[in-house]
């Protein structure tokens, strides 16, 4: 499949705002509501291109853990699957030659942390060792905003599509009744509110009340899923650097600007940051590392680990 200009307007648009409409994309753009439609539609069934809608782990107060299983050479694929089907676990990959799955687990405010990361994490003689890392700050991805691999509007296009938010508002919590909506949007958080209000039971207006208000208090956020590899980036390795506390929030920042970087955070552990970074090839990574991310005062080790396969990217599985 070949992906032209507009498919990644189309696709910046949606990091934007997963929820706009066909018309409101369509105008930004300059085309018609049927093109951004049909657009669509292609980019979901050729470029795994999904919205997701999830909760926001940092509005809510909710932990994010990184961990990683080591396992034996048989064991990463039906470990990856089995933590992909969880429902609290974000993307599950497997990397280090196929011998280390990578995943993050949400845990609630009110989850129980030792139950859900020591208990149900995989029992079996062929994990060999798991680790397990906190977030303590998120700089840059998911639920903090887009990272810059997305450079296909301008300004002025970004901020038509930027959705509305009450900054001064805090987030909505969310309860037991929210269950079906979320694990719906989780799927597809571009479902239509009459298709929502199916799920779940309730009326159409309840239904987009209820999804207005998560998103406007930042309760959810929105995300896209896609196949890099067809937008031209063919390197994603995951970065676990070391780094020193003094100069911990000014690497943060710096990340914050790499067009390289997708996910960065703080976290506890042996290396204190861990990162995702997405390069078109292995020697633009080589140029990255020795580069922007080498000469960064305060980064004193990296440690480097390519993806060789996405389980589960976010959302719930396919």
């Amino acid at each position: 499949m070949e992906i032209d200009e507009l498919d990644r307007q189309l696709t910046h648009a949606l990091r934007i705002n997963g929820r706009a409409g066909y018309r409101e994309i369509g105008a930004v753009l300059g085309v018609s509501d049927q093109t951004v439609a049909r657009r669509y539609r292609r980019l979901r069934a050729e470029a795994g291109l999904r919205v997701v809608a999830l909760p926001n782990p940092v509005e809510l107060g909710h932990e994010t853990w990184l961990i990683r299983v080591r396992t034996t050479a048989d064991a990463a694929m039906p470990i990856a699957g089995a933590l992909a089907r969880r429902p609290d676990t974000g993307w599950v990959s497997i990397a280090s030659g196929g011998t280390e799955v990578a995943c993050t687990v949400r845990v609630p405010a009110s989850g129980d942390r030792e139950s859900l990361l020591l208990q149900k994490l995989p029992r079996s003689p062929r994990v060999t060792s798991v680790s397990a890392h906190c977030v303590v700050h998120q700089f840059v991805g998911g639920a903090v905003g887009p990272d810059l691999h997305d450079d296909a509007l301008s300004a002025g296009q970004v901020a038509a599509l930027r959705p509305v938010v009450d900054a001064a508002r805090s987030a909505v919590s969310l309860t037991p009744a929210d269950e079906p909506l979320l694990q719906a949007l989780a799927g597809d958080g571009r479902l239509s509110y009459a298709d929502l209000a199916a799920v779940t039971g309730l009326p159409e207006s309840t239904t987009r009340r209820r999804v207005q208000e998560l998103l406007e208090s930042r309760a959810l956020y929105t995300d896209v899923e896609i196949e890099t590899e067809l937008y031209g980036f063919r390197a994603p390795v995951l970065l676990w650097l070391t780094v020193a506390p003094s100069r911990l929030a000014a690497v943060g920042e710096a990340l914050r600007e790499h067009e390289e970087i997708m996910f960065a955070a703080a976290t506890t552990g042996p290396t204190n940051v861990q990162a995702l970074a997405v390069c078109r090839d292995m020697p633009a990574l080589y140029r990255y590392l020795t580069g922007k991310l080498g000469t960064l005062e305060g980064v004193e080790r990296i440690e480097s680990e390519p993806l060789l396969r996405h389980i589960k990217q976010i959302g719930t599985v396919r």
